[in-house]
């Protein structure tokens, strides 16, 4: 059974300067892709960074893909319905 989320803290979270400046990112990216037609408004897909913005990506084409929503917005899950900490390989 998963927990009650905590929007309070979450509003927190998404109100700090560097949330606030990847979300301005990722929407300019989203915008690029419907004025290039890669894209549409309402068209059940989302606009992925390859390498991820928090790993340091960029948002050449070379790092974008349109994928369906779902498959981007989407994180692996404990039983008790948390996110699964992201480890590297071979440690914690």
């Amino acid at each position: 059974m998963a927990t009650k989320r905590d929007y309070k803290q979450e509003n927190k979270y998404k109100a700090q300067p560097e949330q606030i400046a990847a979300r301005v990112r990722r929407n300019k990216v989203r915008r690029e892709a419907i004025a290039e037609g890669r894209a549409k408004v309402g068209d059940g897909t989302s606009v992925d960074h390859k390498t991820p913005i928090s790993k340091g990506g960029s948002d050449a084409d070379s790092n974008l893909r349109v994928v369906p929503f779902n498959k981007n917005s989407s994180f692996s899950r404990n039983s008790d319905g948390s996110v699964k900490r992201n480890v590297p390989k071979g440690g914690r």
